[in-house]
């Protein structure tokens, strides 16, 4: 966390350690533009085909008759060849589309098994899929009031769900599916529903005992006039009200059960990096401080509702069991920075740790729309780590404006998000990384991003950039429910 503006090489957010732990990518003074714009790359060397080619002069005119001969001959061989060329590309294609769709028509894929169903057998309460995936992610949480939406295999769309007959069993049934524990649930509540509601999901109480989607039927009424609201998890609550945080602050010191979800990555006893909790078992960070010999999870422990780092050397912290990096996460260019850590023993929610809420599908988060990060990172561009937790507010900027010519050119991917000041001044810096950018709305705290990457720390023209948590969420969500 930084708040003074020093030199601006690249670098990442990776926490600030000493040689033997972690070192940052380029040195002071290196040049500013990131690897993947190197102009100093490995040469490949080129590779000129060699491509047979049919040639013939002008033919002279003769009067014998056989002049032509040659000629035709020649035309025959070279529309042979293209038609060798054109059916080899066609047999190609299909071998490569037999191969990627193995299922025929509208069948849908399982998955790594290679078996195929039908559409209508997506969420259907039976398991056809040899690993069950058919009848997994088949509920989610639609926007800030968590409205439960179910999925129909037959309009191939999801819907909400009425309120009559609903109960906290049912509830209980549809967190576990998304992959929460039992033991976390919240409540079910009824919303008003929206205008424009045509059709809705209700359940058929008088089917007897059978699975929660085999109840379902789709309706185009809903006599209370309420859908379910479903809480899986008691998250996105400080125990701090806003009114302390609603200034602009540059690397404020934080007070206990302010930023409850923030946590402390450490490596043989050194913070490496930050990360938020979201569950009692499941904490997100960045894909990037994870690589490597990073990637073994026995050597991180996680802190939890301490701000000192040196009360941290006084505890044993929480152990790693599992670590899941996002597989499409490019080490070049940022892409996807993401990552879980599933933690070996359960955190015990208390007014100091307490999990942040993952934001849900609909939800939209504007620019300029006030958020906060927060973490122990250096407070200067290649400084040590903060002793203390601190905190800045900072405004989200607009992807396209944070892609012009004179900010990062282009360099903005979709699952990327800006933050910051373009004037400089409060940024987050090394050290950072994997912490959370957060905002409240509708009265609950949202993980909006992870913090991935920068330019230089607090640089004027150079914000920065965070994983964008809403294109992550059902990532995380599919995660959670296959190592539940």
């Amino acid at each position: 966390m930084t708040s003074t503006v020093g030199p601006s090489p690249y670098y990442e957010n990776s926490g600030f350690q000493p040689e033997n732990i972690y070192s940052t990518r380029q040195p002071e003074g290196a040049n500013p533009c990131p690897p993947y714009f190197s102009t100093n790359a490995l040469s490949v060397p080129s590779y000129d085909p060699r491509i047979a080619t049919y040639q013939s002069s002008t033919p002279v005119a003769r009067s014998s008759g056989r002049t032509c001969a040659p000629s035709v001959k020649k035309t025959i061989i070279i529309i042979s060849s293209i038609l060798l060329v054109a059916c080899c590309a066609i047999a190609a294609f299909f071998i490569w589309y037999f191969v990627e769709n193995r299922c025929f028509g509208s069948l849908i894929e399982c998955g790594s098994s290679g078996a195929c169903i039908s559409p209508s057998q997506w969420c259907d309460g039976v398991s056809h899929c040899p690993n069950g995936e058919d009848e997994t992610r088949c509920v989610r949480l639609f926007g800030p009031n968590f409205m439960l939406e179910v999925y129909s295999p037959i309009s191939k769309s999801w819907y909400p769900v009425c309120q009559d007959g609903w109960n906290d069993d049912y509830g209980k049934t549809a967190c576990k599916d998304m992959g929460y524990s039992v033991d976390t649930y919240y409540y079910s509540q009824g919303v008003a529903t929206e205008v424009g509601f045509k059709n809705y999901m209700k359940l058929n109480t008088s089917a007897g005992n059978i699975d929660l989607y085999k109840k379902l039927y789709s309706s185009d009424s809903c006599a209370s006039g309420n859908v379910v609201s479903l809480r899986c998890i008691e998250c996105g609550t400080s125990a701090k009200s806003v009114n302390i945080m609603s200034r602009i602050v540059g690397g404020s010191g934080a007070v206990p059960g302010q930023w409850p979800w923030q946590v402390s990555l450490h490596v043989q006893g050194i913070h490496v990096c930050g990360g938020s909790i979201i569950t009692r078992q499941w904490i997100v960070t960045a894909a990037h401080c994870v690589e490597g010999r990073f990637s073994d999870p026995y050597s991180w422990r996680v802190y939890a509702g301490i701000l000192n780092q040196n009360e941290m050397l006084l505890r044993n912290g929480y152990r790693v069991q599992q670590i899941i990096s996002h597989p499409d996460y490019d080490a070049d260019s940022k892409d996807n920075d993401v990552a879980l850590m599933k933690l070996e023993t359960p955190l015990s929610f208390t007014g100091t740790v307490r999990p942040v809420c993952l934001p849900n599908p609909g939800m939209m988060f504007q620019p300029n729309q006030q958020c906060w990060i927060s973490g122990w990172g250096a407070e200067y561009q290649g400084g040590k780590t903060s002793n203390n937790l601190n905190y800045v507010m900072v405004p989200l900027i607009e992807q396209s404006r944070c892609n012009s010519i004179y900010i990062y050119n282009g360099m903005i991917l979709p699952t990327m998000i800006c933050a910051g000041y373009l004037g400089g001044g409060f940024d987050s810096c090394q050290g950072d990384s994997g912490g959370p950018l957060v905002t409240n709305k509708s009265s609950v705290w949202w993980l909006v991003g992870d913090t991935s990457w920068g330019t230089g720390c607090a640089s004027p023209n150079r914000p920065g950039v965070y994983g964008n948590m809403t294109v992550f969420t059902d990532w995380i969500y599919k995660n959670m429910q296959a190592y539940r």
